[in-house]
């Protein structure tokens, strides 16, 4: 269940020319011609990805916990907002999670900590 930070967070780009307009169905002619979060080609290397944060994500992706890995994110996400004071959400969470594993994984390869997990 949502928390109320996430049902009442502003949703339009407060950049946008008009915020009430409509937004485009997901089509896929529209898909091709949006404007994506991420580019399909970076133009030069980054020297550090990060995670798309709280944006308007057009894919996605489900995936499968056990109750247990459930009952764990959201023990994590309850002790950021009480001893941290930072109120996410359990997929910007996931978000951040998998940017700091793919971030290892580019930096160290062979050696980083997802390969490592992956082999035992």
């Amino acid at each position: 269940m949502p928390t109320a930070d996430d049902l009442f967070r502003p949703t339009a780009d407060p950049d946008a020319a008009d915020a009430s307009a409509p937004a485009p169905k997901a089509g896929k002619a529209a898909k091709n011609a949006a404007v994506r979060a991420v580019p399909d080609a970076p133009e030069e290397p980054v020297a550090e990805k990060r995670p798309s944060g709280r944006i308007r994500h057009d894919e996605k992706m489900t995936v499968y916990v056990t109750a247990d890995e459930l009952l764990e994110i959201e023990h994590v996400r309850l002790k950021l907002r009480g001893g941290h004071g930072l109120a996410v959400d359990r997929g910007r969470l996931v978000r951040e999670a998998l940017s700091l594993v793919l971030a290892d994984f580019e930096a160290h390869g062979e050696d980083s900590a997802l390969v490592r997990r992956l082999r035992a």
